[in-house]
């Protein structure tokens, strides 16, 4: 591959990494390729992009990005990597929670602005809320007292309207 090439191809990593809020870095060696054809299926159907890169160019792609240290993954950077890119940070470990064999395998994560290295870092990757269902508890937060008070009036009301409605039947 010419250097020039090269170089348009880390642009285009550095580019991506900085449009997708997380990415995760997975081992698709033990994978043949109906399998990894079902994967890319099942990515891009989740909103998942997933791209096989050589471990080199990503490195380099990862240097040239002077607002995050990815240091700490560069040690997974070995064999066959796969980048699964995305915009909410569990979906991908869900997907890869859905293998049970571990093909293929979690080689590290940035998600959330942290990082986690290693397989066994798969399950508190899908334990985290993506910025949506955050909001959505907060939310649920704030309407419940407001239901209470409001359901606490209204049953109050049909208490108060049956008190004044049995006093005015009253004989004198």
């Amino acid at each position: 591959m010419r250097k020039e090439d090269k170089g348009v191809i880390i642009g285009q990593l550095a580019d991506t990494v900085k449009q997708y809020g997380h990415f995760y870095l997975v081992d698709t060696t033990a994978m043949d390729a109906a399998a990894t054809s079902d994967l890319r299926r099942k990515c891009y159907k989740a909103g998942i992009k997933m791209v096989v890169v050589k471990n080199s160019l990503l490195h380099k792609a990862l240097l040239s990005m002077e607002d995050v240290d990815y240091s700490p993954l560069f040690d997974s950077l070995k064999g066959t990597t796969a980048v699964m890119f995305t915009e909410v940070a569990n979906v991908p470990a869900k997907l890869l929670k859905e293998y049970k064999d571990g093909v293929p395998s979690l080689k590290a994560a940035y998600a959330e602005e942290g990082f986690y290295v290693g397989a066994e870092q798969l399950d508190a990757l899908a334990t985290i809320k993506s910025k949506n269902e955050v909001i959505a508890d907060i939310i649920a937060l704030l309407q419940s007292p407001a239901k209470n008070v409001i359901s606490a009036l209204q049953s109050g009301g049909n208490t108060i309207h049956g008190v004044l409605q049995t006093l005015a039947e009253r004989p004198e």
